[in-house]
């Protein structure tokens, strides 16, 4: 699996030890993003360009291990702050993927 081994690799991670946690945070990271694209661009599977959102996501959710439910840390003079929301970094991107109506603007007279 490509995504786990960028993921692997980014974190600094040479063995297999947290594969099972890794491959959760993964598939979690996934299945969100697919319910995204399913509301709102009508897309049933995340398109491979998109890989990079997944593996990015899937680090920052890593990283926040032991730090769940909080919305900012502050710990002798280093302070840090999570986003509530993951998705919120990548929308712009996302948003092209709303398909465009053809009917938008459109006045029918009768």
């Amino acid at each position: 699996m490509a995504i786990l081994e960028n993921v692997k690799t980014v974190l600094g991670i040479k063995d297999n030890l947290q594969d099972d946690q890794l491959n959760v945070i993964i598939t979690n990271v996934e299945a969100r993003l697919k319910v995204w694209l399913k509301q709102h661009a009508e897309l049933d599977n995340i398109p491979t360009e998109l890989n990079f959102i997944v593996e990015e996501m899937a680090i920052n959710r890593y990283n926040r291990i032991g730090s769940e439910g909080m919305t900012s840390e502050s710990v002798e003079g280093h302070s840090v702050s999570f986003t509530e929301d993951d998705l919120i970094p990548y929308l712009s991107i996302l948003e092209t993927y709303i398909p465009k109506s053809e009917q938008v603007g459109k006045v029918r007279f009768f």
